[in-house]
């Protein structure tokens, strides 16, 4: 095998999921900069954004009125996000065989525009087959308590705040939905508890992703 094709082989896709003020931002950039350290050639990420096409659609979508698109809309956009993220940034990451960690990704867009404003799940799962075609290596679910996130998340006091103006019941139906996913997608899935210190959930970040870089 070339040098090359095994570079290849050794690209690893990581995402973070769960609801707002879970914390998987900062986890997601400490196993970064952790696995820089030890020597692994990182890109760190985030969703909606990523690229710059990307990232303009992500103030489309997460700053103004809560109802300022319909769920079908949002979908779309997400999905045009992706796609760019996708193409520009994810995939010549993996293909020259980068670890690459993204704060976000289709299971979030699953969740909060397949399952809290309707049941779009299907519109989502369709459009992320036909236009993504890639779902991660690992995904790292932050469980945490509804309330709590919520309070997190609004104490950053940042002009993202559209779905945390939903209030704290979609906060307890994603978390509830976060889980479902979990089960569904047990393969990849791996819950981690959020409602401790960083350094405790930073640990078992670190040991989950290390068990699966081998």
């Amino acid at each position: 095998m070339s040098r090359d094709a095994k570079a290849r082989q050794a690209g690893l896709f990581i995402t973070f999921e769960g609801i707002d003020g879970s914390g998987k931002s900062t986890q997601a950039r400490l196993l970064a900069e952790h696995l820089t350290a030890q020597g692994h050639d990182v890109v760190l990420t985030r969703e909606p954004g990523g690229s710059p096409g990307a990232e303009e659609i992500r103030a489309l979508v997460l700053q103004g009125d809560p109802d300022r698109w319909s769920a079908q809309t949002e979908i779309l956009l997400f999905t045009a996000a992706r796609r760019d993220h996708l193409e520009r940034t994810i995939r010549p990451a993996l293909d020259a065989g980068k670890v690459v960690i993204c704060d976000r990704f289709a299971d979030s867009t699953r969740m909060y525009q397949g399952l809290s404003r309707g049941d779009l799940r299907q519109m989502v799962d369709d459009l992320h087959r036909l236009m993504i075609g890639v779902e991660p290596d690992l995904t790292i679910l932050i469980d945490m308590d509804p309330a709590h996130g919520l309070e997190r998340a609004l104490s950053r006091q940042t002009a993202e705040e559209r779905f945390e103006d939903f209030g704290v019941e979609l906060q307890a139906k994603m978390r509830s939905g976060f889980l479902n996913l979990a089960e569904e997608f047990s393969d990849r899935f791996h819950v981690i508890d959020g409602g401790r210190d960083i350094d405790s959930v930073a640990r078992d970040v670190t040991a989950t992703v290390s068990a699966r870089l081998g």
